[in-house]
């Protein structure tokens, strides 16, 4: 089953930047993504915030979700949510293992439809960006609002099936690839070394399009 019919065309709908911002004195990195979408205000805060809602497109989620309550996104990050505006802002700690950076999602009025702004800020290890760059968290959330977007254009459960073979597909590899290459620029446009920048997109495509080899059979 193919997701995606024209891949660099979907990739083309989100607009990225690329940050540098401190918290508490440390250095960070800030990745933003924005995509605007042909429905209300109120029915994508309601995709993004409603529990029964979020599986169909994400992850299922548990917890309390609120200011103040914990949340967890089944087999991914969990963390405490920090802010909560219906319907125009949340924002989150983003916490897998002892790593912790912040999500937020601002929704806005864009014409017809409703722009979401994710922005995602971490401390970044020096070695790790210049491996990977901003493409490491940013294609990851690229992936994502491709799934709320093919939700939103049918109201229907995105088959969670294809989603997870779509990394090893033509249109899935192009969509990494292209979603990539966007994420290097955005660096570039922060002062990042251009071939530095497109080297790290490069191998933020191996991560994200190698099939993991089997373990050795027992």
């Amino acid at each position: 089953m193919t997701l995606l019919t024209d891949p660099a065309a979907v990739a083309g709908l989100v607009t990225r930047e690329v940050r540098s911002g401190s918290r508490a004195g440390t250095p960070t990195r800030i990745a933003v993504a924005r995509r605007t979408y042909p429905t209300d205000q109120a029915d994508l805060w309601n995709a993004l915030t409603d529990a029964e809602r979020l599986p169909r497109w994400f992850m299922p989620v548990s917890g309390e979700l609120r200011v103040g309550g914990s949340y967890q996104l089944e087999g991914n990050a969990g963390g405490v949510v920090e802010v909560c505006e219906e319907p125009k802002r949340f924002a989150v700690t983003w916490e897998m293992g002892p790593q912790v950076s912040w999500v937020e999602v601002n929704l806005s009025p864009d014409g017809e439809g409703t722009q979401l702004e994710l922005v995602h800020e971490a401390e970044v290890d020096p070695e790790f960006w210049t491996q990977y760059g901003p493409g490491a968290v940013g294609v990851g959330w690229d992936l994502a609002l491709m799934g709320l977007g093919l939700h939103l254009s049918t109201g229907a459960a995105v088959d969670h099936a294809a989603a997870a073979e779509f990394h090893t597909t033509p249109e899935g590899i192009a969509f990494i690839r292209t979603c990539a290459s966007g994420w290097a620029d955005a660096a570039i446009g922060d002062g990042d070394d251009p071939t530095a920048a497109h080297t790290a997109a490069e191998q933020t495509i191996v991560f994200y399009t190698t099939v993991p080899e089997d373990g050795p059979e027992s």
